[in-house]
């Protein structure tokens, strides 16, 4: 069974007592996520609850534990950019995949193009 957003945050933040419940029995009986929940995660716990980035990154990362997800060590690896970066989670996730030598891109985006380089150089 798949969850979304909704129900990982309810799970995450435990902020609306039923709702957190049933997100929890969810988990609990085995559920999975799909890879596009995160980035929406990562935002709505960013920039709507305005918690900060080291703390959204590892929170969803310890949440990666408890749910089914495809591509989850990209996604992890994705997160502790976010962590250790200014970069938005998408430029993260598309680092994480250049990183693990599955995927390649390319950017107008100084910023990025800068990180990749760095990281490519290492």
């Amino acid at each position: 069974m798949y969850i979304d957003t909704n129900y990982l945050l309810r799970y995450m933040l435990n902020d609306i007592p039923e709702q957190s419940e049933k997100a929890a029995e969810a988990i609990a009986e085995g559920a999975a996520i799909y890879p596009e929940i995160v980035p929406e995660a990562v935002y709505v716990l960013h920039k709507i609850y305005g918690i900060g980035r080291k703390d959204v990154a590892s929170a969803l990362i310890d949440v990666l534990d408890d749910v089914d997800v495809e591509r989850k060590e990209q996604i992890r690896e994705a997160l502790i950019l976010f962590k250790e970066t200014r970069l938005d989670y998408v430029d993260c996730l598309l680092l994480a995949g250049f990183l693990s030598g599955k995927n390649d891109f390319v950017t107008f985006d100084k910023k990025l193009r800068n990180k990749k380089n760095s990281l490519s150089n290492n």
